[in-house]
């Protein structure tokens, strides 16, 4: 944990967060910056930075965060109509938290990608 990171405090329940889903490898909260109705952050219990920093010992997490995208798409009310999963890697693709994180978002037709 890193006491300087705001979604590491999120987790550690030390600040607020919208929480839609929770397991022993991540959580999953509503975005304060949503760019559609349903805007969902997945994030690793384990502070990693991005997906930059990640290694070998990092695949199962990684694997589990996907195997977990359904379930909070479900939890979001976007499992049957549909949802988009990104990740933001650096400044220029809009990676704002030093935070692994996986975007689920949906609730409406969603456009093409920029």
């Amino acid at each position: 944990m890193d006491k300087n990171c705001i979604f590491c405090r999120i987790i550690a329940g030390d600040e607020p967060g919208s929480q839609v889903f929770s397991d022993d490898k991540c959580v999953a909260f509503k975005d304060i910056y949503p760019v559609a109705p349903r805007h969902v952050l997945l994030v690793p219990r384990d502070h990693v930075e991005a997906l930059s920093d990640i290694g070998p010992q990092h695949e199962q997490l990684l694997g589990h965060m996907l195997r977990s995208a359904p379930a909070v798409a479900k939890a979001a009310g976007v499992l049957d109509s549909g949802y988009r999963i990104a990740i933001n890697q650096g400044k220029d693709a809009g990676q704002l938290v030093s935070h692994l994180h996986l975007h689920i978002i949906g609730g409406k037709t969603l456009g093409k990608m920029a």
